[in-house]
């Protein structure tokens, strides 16, 4: 059985960054976060012109959980950052490392 080990989230969005959303990639699951972050900059690439701004991360999934993520959370903020994570049952197990509710502190 093959496993995941990253996945990539492309989030395509308007000039004025207040319209998001989801787009569609050929592969967006990996064995290993290297192949991943290898693939990003050509899906990015191949996406050029589907919305005005696209961005995109991988996120590290852990094999022994990825058959009971049942969330992924994303957000961009007015910054062009986008902040993603994969849940279990409200249970962070993986960021890209940014984390919202801390802002307030900046």
């Amino acid at each position: 059985m093959e496993h995941i080990a990253a996945l990539l989230l492309v989030i395509g969005c308007s000039d004025t960054m207040t319209e998001c959303r989801e787009l569609s990639v050929p592969v967006s699951v990996f064995e290993t976060f290297e192949a991943c972050t290898a693939e990003r900059p050509f899906a990015l690439g191949d996406l050029r012109g589907r919305t005005p701004r696209i961005m995109g991360e991988c996120l590290a999934v852990d094999p022994a959980l990825e058959d009971d993520y049942d969330q992924l959370l994303w957000s961009v903020r007015p910054d062009g950052t986008l902040v993603a994570s994969l849940e279990v049952s409200g249970t962070l197990v993986a960021s890209n490392g940014a984390h919202l509710e801390k802002d307030y502190l900046h």
